[in-house]
């Protein structure tokens, strides 16, 4: 799957650039329409690398819990009902509406959201957005699709559904296209999902749908996109961080959990809808009401020499997050990870320069230092066996 990934990303991110000449095009002359943030983009899709390299490090846990219960069930004798592309299109509904309430729980459920989040962080709507994904939601998602399993329905076509609804999710993710009249009835659209992620009172927790919002219209979570969206989350993130971004809704929630007096809400604040709060943690940490005139946006500015800078850094790490994700299943797992880590450390680089907490000269010098140790690793032991 990760050869999949490195191979979509020269149309990812060429729709991206399309996308931005287009609406920089329609919001000439009018600045209030701002469509873009370079900052925001670039921490959109670092987080969408990093989200590649947990999940091709965590594949084993997904598909080989999966093909173990397929296995354990005795579902063998079920494959037939999958086959040929009839097969296919079922089994892509059925991991759609397994989709439908991974996702709906993934915005009821507190420790769900934490994983979540990261893809609603953005103060943004674009097709950068769509890149940006949670590094930890493999970790109780699997959970979700285990009735699949149960049916019969066989790993690699479970993983082959897995990935056309991930793809096609991606141009739903834009302003640049209205509404679409009958497909928006049957469809998730570009529409139905502005609405997804919007923190607009009338918006919030609906159409949930990765491919069909027919789910929405049947369990009753569907709205019709009415009046402006306004983006990002009610708790707005602020911060360039790529692993503040995985982390920060876990972090709240062992804080709530160690301040909370009583036991049970120690534990309920978990699997509460998040925000939650008993009597007591809402009188001993009151929190403020959520308004639209209370939104800011998060954006840092830079100069010239800093945007070159911080997208010659984005090129770097994009580079090497494609080489190791085309490699990565030939590598030990131990080699693996401790590549991924020394390329998570660039991604976290890079969101920190863009916060001016580090400069360009801090940067280099840990770069040149992750660089030197890949070279003696990896390098030496082929010219000097």
């Amino acid at each position: 799957m990760g050869q999949i990934i490195v191979l979509a990303t020269p149309l990812f991110l060429a729709f991206i650039a399309l996308e931005f000449w287009w609406s920089r095009k329609r919001a000439a002359g009018n600045p209030a329409h701002r469509f873009f943030g370079l900052s925001d983009s670039i921490n959109s899709i670092s987080l969408g690398m990093l989200s590649q390299l947990s999940g091709a490090l965590s594949k084993l846990l997904v598909l080989g819990i999966y093909t173990a219960v397929f296995k354990a069930a005795g579902s063998n004798h079920l494959q037939g009902l999958w086959s040929g592309v009839t097969g296919f299109l079922l089994a892509l509904v059925f991991y759609d509406f397994c989709y439908y309430w991974l996702h709906r729980a993934g915005h009821e459920v507190a420790v769900l959201w934490a994983a979540h989040v990261v893809h609603h962080q953005s103060q943004h709507y674009n097709l950068s957005t769509a890149l940006r994904q949670t590094s930890s939601g493999a970790w109780l998602g699997w959970i979700f699709y285990l009735p699949m399993a149960l049916a019969g329905v066989p790993p690699t076509l479970f993983a082959l559904a897995g990935l056309v609804d991930l793809l096609y999710q991606f141009w739903v993710h834009t302003e640049q296209i209205g509404k679409l009249g009958w497909f928006d009835r049957i469809f998730c659209s570009p529409s139905n999902h502005r609405v997804h992620h919007a923190v607009n009172e009338l918006y919030i927790d609906r159409n949930y749908g990765g491919i069909l919002v027919v789910w929405d219209r049947l369990f009753g979570s569907f709205q019709e996109e009415l009046e402006t969206c306004v983006y990002g989350t009610r708790s707005p993130l602020h911060s360039w961080d790529p692993l503040w971004a995985n982390a920060e809704v876990y972090w709240a929630l062992l804080l709530a959990s160690v301040h909370a007096r009583r036991w049970t809400d120690k534990l309920r604040v978990w699997f509460k809808p998040p925000g939650w709060q008993s009597a007591a943690m809402a009188q001993a940490h009151p929190q403020k009401p959520f308004t639209l005139d209370s939104v800011t946006r998060f954006d840092p500015p830079l100069t010239r020499l800093q945007q070159g800078f911080a997208m010659l850094q984005f090129a770097l790490a994009l580079g090497a997050v494609a080489w190791l994700l085309w490699h990565i299943d030939a590598m030990a797992w131990t080699t693996a990870l401790v590549q991924s880590a020394g390329v998570a450390a660039v991604i976290w680089m890079q969101g920190r320069y863009l916060q001016h907490l580090l400069s360009a000269a801090q940067v280099l010098v840990v770069e040149l230092c992750l660089i030197a140790t890949f070279v003696f690793v990896q390098v030496l032991p082929v010219v000097m066996p």
